[in-house]
């Protein structure tokens, strides 16, 4: 049954949106400031334009300003006066004015700022008649002092500058329409694929972990899949781990279990404390062959594990070997079996990982003591550690297939013990440090040596690691 597909966060707004935020906004934002310093400068300017020819009209009326006998005259009559002055969108007011401010001709009471010292002409903003105009003042000097005052609305102003701001906004308004539209296409294929990917995702059932097909179209994608597809990687691997482990598990314990029941079972069918105890010792030692059946499996399951993690540390082995040993001896010495080490008065370090190590180690004493003979010897030679037994060792023939689970040698067969998983985790675990594993014989009188070599630390990796 394939999962339900989960809803998104009605919270959380799209990737696409969010891009295009971070796009446009700071676009639109430049493209605002940058439109507004182009319609001041242009507006400048305009003014510029504007107030060059309302000084213009100020000379062409003081041009027509004559000295007379008493006073000064202006020489225009009304009409070229209106002719001299006219403009189809504005309203234009003048005067011109005697050196005392009284009124020669033109609009009464039209006033403005007088030019700053040693300035001939002067523009500012008045109000005339609740009108508001743009004026300037012209002064002309002597022999004939006189002021000529030109004002005129600024429809015409304003209606340019309005303009400029529609046809500067305007256009570009659209592009940046066009440009969101174009980013959204565009980002909204670049995202398809992953898209793709959820929904493939959102799919697929629960126990499918086979790789999902990866898009080509960015690297950040490439990139996710394969990340995608290594995790599904490293989880199939630790499923199968774990459903082997299970199935192993299962198999191997059956045949245990059920020796356990029916030595129970017979024992308390029988009324004698002697075929108790009897009984009793037959159950304990079936219950340690299941716990050291359980304890391979389990090295088995982490050695498979182990291979997606593998922690690595500078390793004392000399150490090691020594705690190997200690832990075997009172077996040893129960079965009257010569348990020694040799090569321990140099320390030796190595980059492994301490569990693996402890397991080669566990694995090939438990090996020689079941099937080796009287004397066991764990040798240690630089970075190489060896177990050596005196017993009838392996035939090279068979030596290839006791490295795989659950095969036996003659002698575990014979003996009934075991369940041919030892060598099969010492390889396992030797292929996971990356260590050589040999078998050769002991000497030439027979016995066996299992050696494992380990490869040269990297330089600086040396130093063993505390506890």
């Amino acid at each position: 049954m394939k999962p339900a597909p989960r809803r998104a966060s009605a919270g959380a707004p799209s990737l696409t949106s969010r891009v295009l935020r971070r796009v446009l906004l700071p676009l639109a934002l430049t493209w605002l400031v940058g439109t507004a310093v182009a319609v001041a400068v242009a507006g400048h300017f305009t003014e510029q334009a504007f107030d060059r020819a309302l000084l213009d009209d100020a000379y062409s009326v003081s041009a027509n300003v004559e000295a007379g006998e008493r006073d000064i005259q202006l020489q225009l009559s009304p009409r070229e006066v209106t002719s001299v002055l006219f403009d189809q969108s504005e309203q234009v007011y003048f005067a011109v004015l005697r050196p005392d401010g009284s009124r020669l001709a033109g609009h009464a009471g039209l006033q403005a700022p007088a030019p700053e010292e040693g300035a001939r002409y002067r523009f500012s903003d008045v109000n005339y008649e609740g009108r508001a105009l743009r004026a300037v003042v012209l002064n002309h000097d002597a022999p004939k002092a006189f002021r000529v005052v030109i004002a005129q609305t600024t429809r015409a102003r304003a209606a340019l500058v309005e303009r400029l701001l529609l046809y500067s906004l305007a256009p570009q308004g659209v592009l940046l329409a066009l440009l969101a539209l174009w980013l959204w296409r565009g980002i909204e294929g670049e995202l398809r694929p992953l898209g793709e990917l959820r929904r493939t995702l959102d799919q697929r059932d629960a126990h499918d972990l086979a790789p999902v097909p990866v898009a080509r179209s960015s690297r950040e994608l490439e990139r996710l899949g394969e990340t995608l597809n290594a995790l599904f990687e490293r989880l199939g691997h630790s499923v199968r781990a774990q459903r082997e482990f299970a199935g192993n598990v299962a198999h191997e314990l059956r045949t245990p279990l059920a020796g356990i029941r029916a030595l129970a079972d017979y024992g308390l069918a029988q009324q004698a404390p002697a075929v108790w105890r009897e009984q009793l010792q037959h159950i304990a030692a079936s219950q340690a062959r299941a716990s050291h059946l359980v304890d391979q499996l389990l090295a088995l399951a982490l050695a498979d594990e182990a291979r997606t993690g593998l922690q690595r540390a500078p390793l004392r082995l000399d150490e090691l070997v020594e705690q190997a040993v200690l832990r075997h001896l009172a077996r040893a010495d129960a079965e009257g079996v010569d348990l020694g080490a040799l090569g321990l008065d140099q320390p030796v370090t190595v980059q492994a990982n301490a569990a693996l190590v402890e397991g080669i180690l566990d694995n090939l004493i438990d090996n020689a003591l079941r099937y080796g003979g009287r004397t066991i010897t764990v040798e240690l030679a630089g970075r190489t550690l060896g177990v050596v037994d005196d017993g009838p060792g392996i035939a090279p023939e068979v030596q290839r297939d006791l490295m795989q689970r659950w095969s036996q040698g003659p002698a575990g067969q014979k003996l009934g013990q075991g369940a041919g998983l030892g060598l099969a985790i010492v390889a396992r675990h030797a292929a996971l440090l990356g260590a050589e594993l040999r078998f050769d014989k002991a000497s030439e009188a027979g016995g066996l040596r299992v050696s494992v070599a380990f490869a040269p630390s990297p330089p600086g990796d040396d130093q063993p690691s505390a506890g």
